[in-house]
């Protein structure tokens, strides 16, 4: 399965972006969700949906921000990201993801294309 993110640009602090991850292949019935990266620092998770997409985790500083959501019959997820920060600022991928013992979110497969969130102050 290869997921693209779509959606990225330019927001004011303040404004809101919605992502979008489409997938080609076989549907498999894990966790998707994203991941994002700002510049000098490690990537990090930001939120996750399962696949009957009614469970979903987030980031501590992004949850009542930031709503997950999934269209199986699309084979597509969405992050809609609100009351958006500058530390918010950052390239997005999008990815299957499972979760450890101790409920690490870590990726499966390999980041397909990233989307870049760039929020002003």
């Amino acid at each position: 399965v290869q997921l693209q993110a779509s959606g990225g640009g330019l927001a004011q602090a303040g404004g809101s972006l919605r992502l979008s991850c489409t997938a080609t292949g076989r549907f498999r019935d894990y966790s998707r969700g994203w991941f994002r990266q700002a510049p000098g620092k490690e990537r990090e998770f930001v939120a996750s949906v399962n696949w009957r997409g009614d469970s979903t985790h987030y980031l501590d500083s992004v949850k009542g921000r930031f709503t997950i959501s999934r269209d199986n019959a699309k084979n597509a997820i969405y992050l809609q990201m609100n009351s958006l920060q500058p530390e918010d600022t950052a390239v997005y991928y999008c990815i299957e993801m499972d979760f450890d013992h101790s409920g690490t979110a870590f990726p499966l497969g390999s980041f397909g294309r990233e989307t870049l969130v760039t929020v002003s102050s």
